[in-house]
């Protein structure tokens, strides 16, 4: 499944979890947490499960809400029979939120008849203080995992300060937080998904953040809006050059399987730069 350009619809919102699955976003996360209402998500929850249940279109994912809230177990109950390919879990304050959500999805998918594991998880690990200092220990987080989530708005929030400055930079604290949800992601092995743009209509902000993003390591940025996705694609896909470089580096590596290094347009070429191939052709799809 490919991230480059997550794209949230509110759960209660059937005309724009139906909009969110036309577009060419990668993924669609169906949300049952922030943007629905205490008193609407029972109805959100059982409008998800029904948009779950008609639509195979790849990359469907729910944000569940958090654990510990009333709503959690109830929003596991109700998803997991539709199969979608994975939840996203906010408010994830380390490895305990893991283990216990890889717990409940294998008892419900063996309930359902899933095969256990089927069901992956993308959790969001920086949306507190707490959570930040707590990524230390995620680097052997379970095989569910495919991906970890960087959260501006609700860490600087839990900080009492705006994520970003009039210019558009991160602030010291939230840059710090950047910075560490990147390691502990190539620690994790897995990729890191950048917290989405506050603002559909300023197309320049959000080109500029996801290209930065983009040059940081990160894999994707999240979407809020159909208008942002073009241009998170087009930040997050290699260049023809970049790919093209990529399948070289592989190829020269399968040519010689006995080889630790070789030479390409007069560079020495060892396994990091294979490593560093293999992401490539990743991000590309190839």
């Amino acid at each position: 499944m490919r991230l480059r350009s997550p794209l949230f619809a509110p759960g209660d919102s059937a005309r724009k979890m139906e909009k969110a699955l036309a577009s060419n976003a990668d993924a669609v996360i169906f949300d049952l947490e922030d943007s629905v209402a205490p008193a609407a998500k029972p109805a959100a929850r059982a409008a998800v499960a029904a948009m779950l249940a008609q639509t195979k279109r790849p990359g469907r994912i729910v944000r569940v809400n958090p654990r510990g809230t009333p709503w959690y177990l109830a929003d596991l109950v109700a998803v997991v029979p539709g199969q979608p390919d994975a939840l996203m879990l906010p408010k994830c304050s380390g490895p305990d939120d893991l283990a216990a959500l890889d717990h409940h999805l294998e008892v419900l998918e063996t309930a359902a008849w899933i095969a256990p594991g089927t069901i992956k998880v993308l959790p969001i690990v920086t949306e507190t203080a707490a959570s930040v200092l707590a990524l230390a220990g995620m680097a052997a987080a379970p095989k569910r995992v495919i991906a970890f989530c960087f959260g501006a708005e609700d860490f600087s929030a839990d900080l009492g300060i705006a994520p970003r400055l009039p210019n558009t930079v991160y602030t010291a604290a939230t840059a710090a937080a950047r910075a560490t949800l990147l390691i502990a992601a190539a620690a994790a092995g897995v990729p890191a998904l950048d917290t989405p743009w506050p603002d559909p209509r300023d197309p320049d902000g959000l080109g500029g953040e996801a290209a930065r993003a983009a040059a940081d390591g990160f894999a994707g940025k999240v979407c809020i809006h159909p208008g942002q996705i073009d241009a998170v694609n087009a930040a997050f896909t290699p260049s023809a050059e970049r790919v093209a470089w990529a399948i070289r580096v592989r190829d020269g590596f399968a040519a010689n399987p006995q080889a630790g290094v070789f030479t390409l347009d007069g560079k020495m070429i060892d396994q990091p730069h294979l490593k560093l191939a293999q992401r490539i052709l990743a991000s590309a799809g190839a």
